[in-house]
This record gives C-alpha cells, structure tokens and sequence, in this order.
C-alpha cells in the first residue's frame, strides 16, 4: 500500500526582518508615549508648586515656556560678549558688585540666589559679577547657558575678573605684582579681599558676599556693616567712586600684608582703618546705625539677624515667614557651613522661605532638579 501526503493550504511565515521592525516600532511608540507623560507629569508639579506670585514673574517665564524662535546664537545684552567694559556700565557709581576668585564658572545655588536677589531689589542698577574664570575672549555664548538662572535678568553684567586690570592704578599694584601664590594660604580669600577694595575704589557701589541674600535696598552711600559692637566685616560695604575709605584701606592692605592669618585684610582690615582715620569705635547701644567720620556704621540687625555663632538656624523649619523688618540683606555664613546644609525646596526651613522670596527663578531651578533626581 502506497499512502500519499497531502499539502495542507500554505501559511506565509513572517520574515525575521519584518517582524524585528514590527517589534521596534512598538517599542519606539512605547517610549514616546512615557518621555510625554514624564515631561507632562514634570511640568505639571512645576506650576503646582510654584507660588502664584511668581509665574508671571519675568524671569520665571522664559524658563518654564522657553522661546525657541530666539536664535541660538543671539547673545543677551547683559553677557559679557558684547564688548562692554566695566567702565561703560558702572560709570554712575551705583554698581552692586560680586566676585569670584576661583576658575570655576558653575557657582553654587547660594551664589545664584544672591546675585538674583540683587537682581530683583535693584532693578535699575547694574549688577557686576566678575568671574576669575570668565575666558579671556568673553565668551558670553557658553556664560549664558552655563549660568542660564541668570541670563533672563537684564541688569546682570558678567565681567572677566583681570587681577592686575583691576589693581591698575591703585596701591594694590606693586603687592600684586611681587606676591607669590605658590606660597600663600588663602590666596582665593586676600585676592578676594583685594579685588573688592579696588573695584569700590573705582567705580563705586555696594560690594556682596556670595552668600548675601538682598531683601530690601540699601538706602547708604557710605557705609560699613557691623557683625557685633567689635567686629566691623567687608562681606559687604559701600562707598562713592574715589572714597578716602576706599584708598586707605588698600595702603593698609600692602603695608600690614599677613597673608597666614585669615581676615587680617578683610575685617581686621576695615576695624583698623575705622579707628585710625575715622572715629572711635563704641559699640551701639540701640538698634540706629552710628556714624563715624562721613561713614555710616550700621547696626548688626541691618545685615547680620541672625549671628554667625547661629547660622544652623536658617537650616530648621519656621511655621511663618516673618520678613526680616529692620534688615537690608541676610548673610547666611556659608563659610561656617562649608556646604553641610543646602536649601531643600519645599522644606519650610528659613532658607526654603528666603530663596522662594527672594530668588525664585533659583529656586526653580533647585525644585527641577530635586523632581528630576527621584
């Protein structure tokens, strides 16, 4: 017996090719689908959690709605590429100047958020940020997007930080120039000290700390803060183009020059030159700023609310944000700190408060890269 197989009706098999396109296909649409809601679900914390207040706010905008039809190489008028010297732009004497001594061009949040705050309580005065690490063609382009919190302020100026530029013309010159910076121990702090005396000196204005947080506007000319009745600090002071506290605290500076003895030209610096030339220091009995010769001392709640010895008190949690009545600005110490505490959005600590006042569009930017981080 012969048995004879039939074929059955014929089934066409996929190819290998076609179904692994078919796979990527789903896979690829899979991936679209959750980036848009993980972008959507980012956005929509965002605007919940951003304080009504500030949406609107003009430096919050272009963050949060971007305008992409703005060329990619438009540079901002207030980037250091248009070839603006400091002179143009600090002629009037009103500047509000901060430094930074080191090479790097990514500054913490605190330095953001006081050059912001700056920002924002002086919006018709310039705000100088010399920056050692600025480079030497003044790239504004990669500036920009490097310190992209505070390309959307139009009265922030960034300036290359140029030692011996900067010390042209002063007493601070010939120091400068036969000091060795191999052989110092706190070279980033006196050339900080330095650079603030002899940009005062020339242009006049109010110098800042990085960590200084601006809440209402300093309404001296002359001046400089007290920390307690005996410590008078250069963390932050202000005086008229050419003032005479100004040039004699740069020859002290090169004629008493201690270089292993930190503050010796900074507060040290402004307690000896106060009682030398100006007055004699005795304390304050109130809380009224006193004066001293044609400069004005102010009282340590003008700057300093909360003392160095209780700078941990800024880092714990307030039930109501009580504004700082009788303060201009805020230290928050953060050579104490030394990068222990940071600011946690949403934590109601003090410092949480201060950024969300004062700082916002830094504030932002903190909150975006928590949310991004979990």
């Amino acid at each position: 017996m012969v048995i004879k197989f039939t074929e059955g009706p014929s089934i066409r098999k996929p190819t290998d090719s076609s179904s692994y396109n078919s796979i990527m296909k789903a896979v690829l649409r899979l991936i679209l689908i959750f980036f848009i809601l993980v972008c959507f679900g980012l956005f929509y914390k965002i605007h919940m959690t951003l304080p009504l207040n500030h949406q609107n706010d003009p430096a919050i905008k272009p963050f949060l709605f971007p305008n992409i039809k703005v060329p990619a190489n438009e540079i901002p008028i207030n980037e250091a590429t248009n070839n603006l010297r400091p002179e143009e732009i600090l002629h009037q004497g009103n500047g509000i100047f901060f430094v930074e001594t080191t090479d790097r061009m990514e500054p913490p949040y605190v330095t953001l958020c006081a050059v912001e705050s700056a920002a924002r309580i002086y919006p018709n005065r310039p705000i100088a940020f010399f920056m050692k690490g600025l480079p030497e063609d003044r790239d504004g382009d990669k500036a920009k997007y490097r310190i992209r919190t505070l390309s959307s302020y139009d009265n922030i100026y960034l300036f290359p930080l140029r030692l011996e530029e900067v010390f042209y013309d002063t007493p601070l010159l010939s120091w400068y120039r036969k000091v060795k910076p191999e052989h110092e121990s706190y070279w980033t702090d006196v050339t900080s000290d330095a650079s603030r005396l002899a940009l005062i000196w020339k242009y006049g204005g109010i110098y800042m700390d990085n960590d200084i947080i601006s809440v209402r506007p300093v309404p001296l000319k002359n001046f400089v803060a007290a920390e307690s009745n005996d410590v008078y600090s250069n963390s932050i002071f202000g005086c008229v183009p050419h003032h005479m506290f100004s040039w004699r605290s740069m020859e002290d500076f090169v004629q008493n020059y201690n270089g292993s003895i930190l503050g010796h030209q900074g507060p040290a610096l402004f307690a000896r030159i106060l009682k030398k030339v100006f007055c004699v220091l005795r304390g304050f009995k109130y809380t009224e700023d006193v004066r001293c010769g044609n400069m004005t001392l102010t009282n340590p709640d003008r700057f300093y609310p909360i003392p160095e010895s209780s700078w941990k008190k800024y880092y714990e949690v307030v039930d109501q944000f009580r504004p700082f009545s009788s303060s201009y600005a805020v230290h928050l110490f953060e050579n104490s700190n030394q990068g222990k505490y940071n600011m946690v959005p949403g934590s109601k600590t003090l410092v949480d408060r201060l950024y969300e006042q004062y700082c916002p569009y830094t504030y932002v930017t903190v909150l975006m890269k928590d949310r991004s981080s979990h």
